[in-house]
Parts: structure tokens; sequence; C-alpha cells
């Protein structure tokens, strides 16, 4: 059972007079976790007696240090000492393993301004040697709490708002970065005199990673504001390291996407572009514009190509194709309306009288190897066929099924709204995946398809009308009517 708080700035009597109290009300706690400024201009009375012996702290707390060059003087030792009794200063940085096997990594000071670094300031050095430090720990899976003085930048980024203050203008970058590959748990700061409690965020790109614990991000108002704004936070955590791993990466209700995912993609980004001369197949996923991979020649000369430049055809079927519009196959009779990049057109042996296809013109297998222009089409027709659909009080649902299919065929259904809400026909799809072992899975709100599917790779995928998907990635068979 832990406690940690916001900017004590030297309010210490206060501080834990309210600890005793929470200790007399909920029990004991093993230890008070300070973030934010500790001493400030109020401290030097007040921490006379507690640096003396004549008062103490009434459980371990453990703070960071200084964040002006007012306080730099209460810290002796940049490694890290005892202040006073029960109080230990952490150090410049590092990490700090409890008894229990519980992890705590920490940051003290403010982002650096100036190069060297002042003695309250840390640079992106620190943040290095200290990432360096863990993730080089074999199976290192993330730390249980971060303690830093800075929020992070752009913590906001898919969660709720933290009112007044601006994530995108406070904090620090640097903070951002060794949060996205630090991975706590728990990660406390604050200095901006405000309680901001984050939802939780994910640490594992949805079907492309296995999923990860999640982080929860608590920002700390300053000790004895006025607003009454929450300083002290209590919580209880059991350590990573003898948790049920199950249990440890089970994703709650309310978990959005990672705040610093665009952190991570260029990170990723950066270190692939080294092993491009090998594989660039490997940076498929950012660089989704592309419709497949290319390997450089073995010469080393195939990216000097001035043809490269050339904007690419469209792929072209290996057969006769039954859907591409030039083709001689295509039964031109059911064909409803033709736009720039794609057409609508009734399918031959539908469901119901009114089940139409929507398909490319040219020839493309799926959804993820659509340009720009194409995809923003298929959404119009989408968009017109929903409102059709309700003027004739309907729903539809659509289905594409990335499986021994040379063309992409998105198949639209239409169902009466009086007889299955879109909530009646997601479960009835998870249902009957189940019942043939199809782990069918609900894509997150801020992804899309082309986030969760590499190109050329078979998947099935759902989407609702509410804008609901589901998603399998097919890694052997499927059955070829699962969707009809």
């Amino acid at each position: 059972r832990r406690l940690a708080c916001g900017d004590a700035e030297g309010r210490l009597d206060a501080l834990f007079t309210r600890v005793r109290g929470v200790q007399a009300r909920s029990g004991r706690f093993d230890m008070l976790l300070c973030v934010g400024s500790f001493f400030g201009p109020a401290a030097a009375t007040e921490w006379e007696e507690y640096r003396a012996g004549v008062k103490k702290a009434p459980i371990p707390t453990y703070v960071l240090g200084a964040n002006d060059q007012d306080t730099v003087h209460y810290f002796p030792d940049v490694s890290g000492c005892e202040l006073a009794e029960n109080i230990t200063y952490l150090g410049r940085r590092g990490v700090f393993s409890g008894a229990s096997g519980l992890q705590i990594a920490y940051l003290s000071g403010t982002e650096s301004q100036h190069e060297p670094a002042l003695a309250y300031n840390f640079s992106s050095k620190d943040v290095a040697e200290l990432t360096t430090s863990l993730l080089s720990t074999p199976k290192f899976r993330g730390v249980d709490i971060l303690l830093t003085s800075p929020w992070p930048r752009d913590v906001g980024n898919f969660g709720n708002s933290p009112g007044e203050i601006d994530p995108k203008k406070c904090g620090s970058a640097l903070i951002s970065n060794l949060a996205a590959s630090l991975k706590p748990r728990y990660h406390f700061a604050a200095l901006e005199k405000t309680y901001y409690e984050r939802v939780p965020y994910r640490n594992h790109t949805v079907l492309q990673e296995a999923p990860q614990h999640v982080s929860r991000f608590i920002a700390l108002a300053d000790v004895g504001n006025t607003s009454k704004k929450k300083y002290l936070y209590a919580f209880s955590i059991v350590p990573m390291s003898v948790m049920d791993p199950a249990e440890l990466v089970k994703q709650p209700q309310d978990v959005t996407e990672n705040p610093y995912r665009k952190l991570r993609k260029e990170a990723h980004k950066a270190k692939t572009l080294v092993y491009a001369e090998e594989e660039p197949a490997c940076q498929f996923f950012f660089d989704l514009n592309k419709s497949q991979g290319k390997k450089r020649s073995s010469d080393g000369k195939g990216g000097g190509n001035s043809q490269a430049k050339q904007p690419k055809k469209p792929p072209q079927p290996t057969g006769p194709c039954w859907f591409c519009l030039a083709s001689p196959e295509v039964e031109k009779h059911l064909v409803v309306s033709i736009g720039t990049h794609c057409y609508l057109a009734l399918a031959k042996g539908g469901l119901l009288p009114d089940h139409v296809l929507i398909l490319p013109i040219g020839h493309y297998q799926s959804v993820v190897d659509l340009p720009g222009e194409v995809v923003e089409e298929v959404t119009k027709y989408k968009s017109a066929l929903k409102e059709f659909f309700r003027s004739q009080g309907k729903r539809y649902v659509l289905f594409e099924r990335n499986y021994k299919s040379q063309h992409l065929q998105l198949q639209v259904i239409p169902l009466p709204l009086n007889l299955c809400t879109a909530e009646d026909i997601k479960e009835a799809f998870i249902t009957q995946a189940q019942e043939q072992q199809i782990d069918l899975v609900e894509i997150p709100e801020h992804s899309d398809i082309k986030q969760v599917a590499q190109p050329g790779a078979p998947y099935f995928y759902v989407e609702l009308d509410t804008g609901e998907k589901l998603f399998h990635r097919i890694r052997k068979s499927f059955p070829l009517q699962f969707g009809r």
C-alpha cells in the first residue's frame, strides 16, 4: 500500500498531519512517494525541526531532487542520501527496488534548456542512460512506478481532458520518451498545481503485438492548496515480478491508445532505417500508402533509379477478373453506380434483393492496398448507402473476406432496424466465430484496418453502420461462406 503526493514546497507539517489522518482511518501504508518540489520558500523553519530530529515523518518518505537553484542546497549528494529520519532523497536518476520486488524508476529536476545541464536539470543523456540501464535487463517488461516532477508532453492524447492545463504546451518531451520506453504501471508527476488522473492507456499495438499491461498517469496538486485539489493519492500495487501474467495484462474497459504512439512509431522507424538495406519490408506498418514492400536489388543501385519516383500503376490481375470494370467478365447489367475510383453493383446471388457490393474500378486485392483517393470514395459510398437504407427503415452490415479472392469486394447487406440492433449483429458475428473457433476481435475506436492488417496478409473484416469494427487475421484456413 503506497501513498503519492504532489509539490510539498516545504509545507511538511501539513503533509504529514494529513498522512497521519489517512493512516488512522485506513491503516498503515508502506511508503510515501513525493514528486514535484519537496522544498520551497516556506521550508527553512519547518525543515530544521525534521533535520534535527525534533519532528519525524510518520512513514518512510522518498523525494525527488531540486527543480530550481534556490533548493539545490537541500540535496548534498546527487546519487541520493538520507536527508532526515524517514526522509530519503532518491537521487538524480535511477531505479529503487524494494524488498517486495517493486521497481520504482525516478528522474529528478526539470528538462534542461542549457548545455551542460544545471544541477536541477536533466538532459537527453540522463534519459538515455536511465532507459538503457533498464531496457538491457533480460525480459524487461516495464517498471511498476515512474516518478518525475514535470508532466510528459502530450499525455492527454486520446484521453480525458486535464481541464485548464494544455498537455501539448506543458511538460517535457523527454519525459514522454521515457514513459514510452519504461511502460510504467503508475506514473506520478506534479508542478502544474492541479490534479489529473488520465484514463489508462495500452502499451502494445492491437493485433500486432502480444497484450501488455496498461499504464496510468496521475498528476497531483500542491500540498494544502486553497482550491482543495487532490494532492495525496493512495493506491495498492502488487509488484509486476510476482504477478500472474494473465492478470497483469488484463485491459480495463476505458483503456485508450498510447498517447506517445507517434513517438514510439518514430523511434521504431528510426531503428528500422538502420536495417533498411537488408530488410526494407519490415517498415510496412509505417508506410501504409505503399501497396506492397519491394526489396532493393542486391547491388544496392535500386534506390537510385529515376523510375522509382514515378507514380505506381495499380497492380494487374494475374488472370481474368470478374470485378475489374474494364474486364469483359464483368456482368455490367448488375452495375448500379460508377464513380471516379469505385463502383456499386448488385451482388450476383445476393442474400437479399438489395445486397450490394462496393468495388474499386482498378484492380486492388483488399482495403489495405487502396490508395487514399480510393479510400475516400469508398467512404462516400458507405455514407450514401447508410442514408439510403435508413430512409427505408434499414441499417447495413458490411464485410470483406481478403482470402482466396483476387479483387476487393465490400459486401453490404441491409437489415431491418426494427428487428436487430447494431449490438445484435455484433453479438451474432462473435457467437458464430466462437462456435467455429475463429478469433474475431473488436478494433479499438482510434484504429483502422490499415493499422492492424499487413499488406498481402489474409483477413476477415466486419463493419457496422455505427462505425464499430470486428477483425480476424486468417492464419491457416477460413470458411469461405462465414460472412454470408
